[in-house]
């Protein structure tokens, strides 16, 4: 089943607790650019036709900025090795020829 992409935005904001903001994207149209901003900080976008999120440092960057960004490099690893998993597992059913 294949579902018409979409970009699905949350916002809780609660009395006396700070705003939360989600963002899901579900398209294939997303794209993912890294570069370095204006004033030379790490930036990494992910966008579709109709969002946008930026990442970057707050400032100089720090070991905490390190650290995180070896968690987003880790995750998206771990999404690469799931997504060629699945697309491997649905290829060989549409073809008939499943791993034992």
């Amino acid at each position: 089943m294949t579902l018409s992409p979409y970009t699905y935005v949350t916002v809780s904001m609660r009395p006396g607790q700070p705003s939360r903001f989600n963002v899901s994207f579900c398209s294939a149209e997303l794209r993912v650019h890294a570069w370095l901003g204006d004033t030379g900080k790490p930036c990494l976008d992910l966008n579709t036709s109709d969002t946008s999120v930026t990442v970057s440092t707050s400032g100089p960057v720090t070991d905490h900025d390190v650290t995180v960004a070896r968690e987003i490099f880790n995750a998206a690893a771990r999404y690469l090795a799931d997504c060629e998993r699945l697309h491997s597992g649905q290829t060989d059913k549409a073809t008939g020829s499943e791993a034992a």
